[in-house]
Parts: structure tokens; C-alpha cells; sequence
């Protein structure tokens, strides 16, 4: 390996290492002090409080390592470009180019390792904390869910559905079980679908059943469509659903299938699917963004200017790539497109900027 890929494989790497540990460790601090007061009147203790933030750190580290990792890029070769070096590399014939098999490199790495860490590590540590969030600090109402299928307990009424589409908040498959105080069932309502409107359920296609105590018969009544007084709300299903961000790329794969297959509407996790992949191939690009970035513009105002930029190159990947996101669970870009379309976008935009610079 030659001598100046060597000196940037290292300086990349540990600029890398201390930024990830420094905003790592802001993001601790802050979200710890941040839900303090959460913490003591829920009656968590503090060390279980810390083991709940330490948890979600893996995830937090997935999306703060991509900013890392520009920063590391932009501030090395920034310092190069203040110190002359890249000019005396122009000088002796080199291109900027032979600077992008080093940065390019390292950069796929960050991509296999945030794609590992999404993988392997998030899913686990996400449904602990958000198990332990729902059940020790929110305290939310006897809800077990089992991927699609959700009961819910409630005052002498079991509630089930069968899959809760959270984009339009949407559920579909409602079964209600009321209970007399024997727990006898007296009522069953049926429902084909619900959507929350006006902070109102709005139930469809429904089958009642009423027990009749004189025949001990139960009373069939049909309605096309009615409001219903539901005991919970989106957010109490949205929290215990499992998240994309709780499963792994086959788990949502076949999650995907499954929901498909009883007819339901899986866009919105189709979307989290290729995303899944997209996301991490940020570093790359970032990698190509980077080295543009740094190597151009004024020396003296060079490194600051540079580090601004690259935050900001940052920041707009992700407005861009969240509206890209938006748009396809809306239907309204393809899923493949709505999770690709940053990458190619901010590609092409480091591939100018590249350009500009020879």
C-alpha cells in the first residue's frame, strides 16, 4: 500500500473513532438529563434508567456514524489542503482521484459495518428498550402482539386485530369480546376495518351480536359503517407493533410476505426493506461528497468552511432522503425509488463536485 494511502487510511480512521465517541457520547448525556424527570416519576431507577439509554445507543450510533465519517474525510483532507499537500500532489502529477481509492475504501467498510450493526445489534436492543419503555416508564395498558395479531385487555374486554396499518391509521380484522362479571360473553362485535378520523374510530362492514338472557341466543345486527368508543388510540398501537427498526432484513422480508399474502397493504414496510440497504451506502457517497468538499475552496477559511459544509451535505441527505421516504409511503414514488433516490441524487452531486475541483 503506498505511503499516502497508509497516512490517510489512519488519520480518516482516527478522526473517525473520536468523533463517533465524542457525538456518542453527547447523545447519552443529553437524552439521559433530557428524560430525567420521566425517569424519577415513573418510579425507574436511575441505573435502570441508564441501561434503557445505553440500550438505544447502537441505533443512535447508525445514524450519527455517517456524520462521523464525513467529518473524519472533510477535516484530514482539509488539513492537507491547508497545509499545501494536495497542491504539491497536483504538482507532481497526481490527480485528486488517486485520493478517492483510499476514501472510497474506507468508506465501503463504514458501510459494511453500519450495515452489520443495523442487523445484528439494533433489533435486539430496540425491542428491549422500547419493551422496557412501554412497560416500566409509559406503563401502558396489557397489550401482547405477536407481529400482526394484537390483544388488547381492557374492563371486562378482550380486543383483537389483526393488523394496524400506521400510515393511515388504518386497522383491520376487529374482533371486540365484552365480558359480564361471570366473564360470560354477552357481546361480539366484528369489524372488517377502522380508521381513526377526528379523533374518532370509524368502524366498517360490522357484525354485532347480542346475547338475549330470556333464549340465551345472541342477536345478529349488520351495519355498513358507525363510530365506535375504542378504548386506545393509534399511538397505543403504533408503540406496540414491532418496528422495521426492530427486525432484520429477512425478518422484514418475511413479515412483508406474510401481511401481503392475508391482503393487507405492506408498502410502508416494503419502503423500510430497501432502506435498509440504502441508508448505509450513505458512507459511500459521503465518502465522494467529502473528499469534493475538502478539496476545494479558500485555505485560510478552508476547515471551517469545509466541516460546515459537510454538516450541512449531511443535514440535506437526510430532509431529502426523510421526503423521499414520505412519498413512498404515500404511494406516491415506488418503494425501490423512494428509498434510492438520495443516494442517487447526492451521488451525482459528488460526482460534480469532484469534477470542479480537477
Amino acid at each position: 500500500m503506498p505511503i499516502i494511502y497508509r497516512y490517510l487510511t489512519g488519520e480518516i480512521l482516527k478522526f473517525f473513532l473520536i468523533l463517533l465517541v465524542i457525538v456518542t457520547s453527547i447523545f447519552i448525556s443529553v437524552d439521559y438529563l433530557g428524560d430525567l424527570e420521566i425517569f424519577v416519576d415513573s418510579g425507574v431507577s436511575l441505573l435502570r434508567a441508564l441501561f434503557f439509554v445505553l440500550l438505544k445507543v447502537p441505533f443512535m450510533t447508525t445514524l450519527l456514524l455517517p456524520v462521523a465519517f464525513i467529518l473524519a474525510v472533510v477535516i484530514v483532507l482539509s488539513l492537507m489542503n491547508k497545509n499545501n499537500e494536495i497542491i504539491i500532489l497536483k504538482s507532481s502529477g497526481t490527480s485528486v482521484y488517486y485520493l478517492l481509492k483510499p476514501v472510497v475504501l474506507l468508506g465501503i467498510l463504514a458501510a459494511i459495518l453500519l450495515f452489520a450493526v443495523s442487523e445484528m445489534v439494533v433489533p435486539a436492543t430496540m425491542e428491549m428498550a422500547n419493551r422496557i419503555e412501554r412497560n416500566e416508564i409509559r406503563k401502558k395498558r396489557a397489550v401482547t402482539t405477536n407481529n400482526m395479531n394484537i390483544w388488547i385487555k381492557g374492563n371486562r374486554l378482550i380486543t383483537h386485530i389483526e393488523y394496524y396499518y400506521p400510515e393511515n391509521m388504518s386497522v383491520f380484522g376487529i374482533t371486540r369480546n365484552f365480558f359480564d362479571k361471570k366473564f360470560s360473553l354477552i357481546k361480539r362485535v366484528d369489524a372488517k376495518k377502522g380508521v381513526f378520523k377526528n379523533g374518532k374510530w370509524l368502524l366498517q362492514d360490522i357484525m354485532e351480536q347480542n346475547l338475549v338472557p330470556q333464549t340465551g341466543q345472541y342477536l345478529v345486527t349488520f351495519f355498513e359503517e358507525r363510530e365506535e368508543e375504542l378504548d386506545f388510540l393509534p399511538d397505543d398501537l403504533k408503540s406496540v407493533i414491532k418496528k422495521s427498526v426492530e427486525m432484520s432484513f429477512p425478518e422484514l422480508y418475511e413479515y412483508i410476505k406474510k401481511v401481503e399474502a392475508e391482503g393487507y397493504d405492506a408498502t410502508m414496510y416494503r419502503v423500510d426493506l430497501y432502506a435498509k440497504t440504502a441508508f448505509p451506502f450513505m458512507c459511500v457517497i459521503m465518502s465522494i461528497a467529502g473528499l469534493g468538499i475538502a478539496t476545494c475552496g479558500n485555505k485560510p477559511k478552508g476547515l471551517p468552511l469545509s466541516i460546515g459544509c459537510g454538516l450541512g451535505a449531511v443535514f440535506l441527505y437526510w430532509v431529502f432522503h426523510s421526503f423521499c421516504l414520505s412519498l413512498g409511503y404515500g404511494e406516491a414514488l415506488l418503494p425501490f425509488l423512494a428509498a434510492w433516490s438520495a443516494n442517487l441524487v447526492f451521488l451525482f452531486v459528488g460526482a460534480l463536485l469532484l469534477l470542479n475541483v480537477e
